[in-house]
């Protein structure tokens, strides 16, 4: 079934019902790995927003209004149970897709996404206010309420997972969602809206409408009745959606870019600490927002690392993302290869030494090999600029100053790294590290239990654990007068 998936168009999902474009218009989706026309998609237009949203504000409105929060919760694991059982779909699904290894899908995506639904479905009737004896003739308190309908715009490098971290904490909270995937990996969410049903979500609580940001995305932004946007891409596009997020004062929520520091110090696990950057700038092919693509390294250690890091880039596996045994797919499209190589010749013409890497793999498919550049000064392109793919910059320090400088000398404030024994120095790193979460002694976990998110280019607000049910409520306050 997964192989012939150009033989129907994927529509769109709005009202419960699988849809054509009221324009007729589809647009192809490609395989990254070869090349070739994976599927035909709907591509939602202006009036198909229109229609999703009108459709999310009825399902508000009605039946998800009125149902109770444990309902609610039900609802959602009955959810995650489908999900496991079509666990091998949805991870060939990505694969294909998104180019990403099936053995990383199964041992990060799915069970994060999991986790995620899971963790809400737990949180549904548990989002309380306070009684606050503000008077004594008074009995005052506060409830939180559910924003209304919610526009989830999601990235392409993690579809499933991103696209869970923004449906999971919506719909516990009582919101309804009008979810647009990125136009170049649609068919996990229309798969996951497709759950959603057969779990029992009423019609229009989970709407799904892929099509391009320029018109599907720019609709559900400019839209009177969306009431919060929660958008995961780059900064340039996050800009234009505060524009125009104006309109009608629209909540937002950023998750943008990131060009996070991984910092390695004399005393550090060398064996640990070059592993993880390993992980942390070739995992997904380097399409993470927070991928340690700057790697700083003391003077002392410097040489090492490079060399040791050199060898692991040189015998990652790089192949079919749907072979259990691969360790690096493809880049996602053509476009993001060329601009890989494009950010691969910036830094050989700013003078950075090129270890290992720097061509594309092969000549079928969007593969770009590890990438390894040294004598990385921090004024070059490649080391201030997201470059989004498995591209290392090595840059050298000689201190402590020196090291934190370097880290928090860019636009962005995601995350950061620090390998040390030094329990003072972490403590001082973790103090002063310009970052929304810094890692001590390991390199990427995240938790939906724990905040996420950064600051500057690197966006505002924060998703995960109590963060987002902030993101999608908003309090009220019932004064009741008991006397005079």
């Amino acid at each position: 079934m997964l192989t012939r998936l150009s033989d129907q168009t994927h529509n769109l999902l709005i009202d419960g019902q699988r849809v054509g474009a009221l324009s007729g218009r589809t647009f192809e989706t490609i395989n990254p790995a070869t090349g070739e026309v994976l599927a035909k998609v709907a591509e939602a237009g202006v009036e198909d927003i229109d229609a999703a949203v009108r459709s999310a504000r009825a399902a508000f409105e009605g039946p998800w209004k009125h149902m109770r929060a444990s309902e609610r919760g039900q609802l959602m694991l009955k959810l995650a149970e489908l999900i496991r059982r079509d666990e091998d779909e949805l991870v060939n699904l990505e694969s294909l897709d998104s180019g990403k290894p099936v053995s990383a899908i199964r041992r990060q995506d799915l069970p994060a996404v999991l986790d995620t639904l899971t963790y809400y479905a737990g949180m549904a009737d548990k989002i309380n206010g306070q009684v606050i004896p503000a008077r004594t003739d008074a009995l005052t308190y506060t409830v939180r309420e559910p924003l209304g309908v919610v526009a989830a715009i999601i990235p392409w490098n993690f579809p499933l997972m991103i696209g869970m971290w923004k449906i999971a904490p919506a719909l516990a909270c009582g919101c309804t969602v009008v979810l647009k995937p990125a136009e170049i990996t649609p068919l996990t969410a229309l798969k996951i809206g497709e759950l959603a049903l057969e779990a029992g979500f009423p019609a229009g609580v989970l709407n799904v409408v892929p099509g391009f940001g320029k018109v599907a995305g720019q609709a559900l932004v400019d839209h009177a009745d969306v009431d919060k946007i929660t958008f995961t891409g780059s900064p340039v596009v996050g800009r234009q959606i505060l524009q125009g997020a104006s309109g009608n004062l629209k909540r937002v929520t950023l998750e943008l870019g990131g060009k996070s520091a991984n910092i390695i110090f004399p005393d550090a696990d060398l064996d640990a600490a070059v592993k993880a950057a390993g992980s942390g700038i070739f995992f997904n092919t380097g399409q993470v927002c927070s991928a340690g693509s700057r790697i700083l390294a003391h003077e002392s250690v410097y040489d090492e690392v490079v060399q040791r890091l050199a060898a692991r880039a040189e015998s990652t596996r790089i192949g079919n993302p749907l072979e259990s045994s691969t360790a690096m797919g493809p880049l996602v499209s053509e476009v993001q290869m060329k601009r890989v190589l494009n950010y691969i010749e910036i830094g050989r013409n700013e003078g950075a030494s090129l270890v290992t890497g720097g061509s594309r793999h092969g000549d079928v498919g969007y593969f770009v090999k590890p990438t390894v550049f040294a004598n990385v000064e921090h004024r070059m392109r490649i080391s201030q600029e997201e470059i989004f793919g498995p591209v290392a910059t090595v840059i050298k320090f000689t201190d402590e100053a020196d090291a934190l400088r370097l880290a928090n000398g860019t636009v962005y404030s995601l995350a950061a790294g620090v390998w040390s024994a030094d329990i003072g120095r972490v403590h001082r790193f973790a103090r002063e590290l310009k970052a929304g979460t810094v890692w001590v002694n390991t390199y990427g976990p995240t938790d939906i239990r724990l905040p996420w998110g950064g600051s500057r280019d690197s966006g505002f607000g924060r998703e995960h654990g109590d963060a987002a049910i902030e993101n999608f409520t908003e309090q009220k306050v019932v004064w009741i007068q008991t006397g005079k």
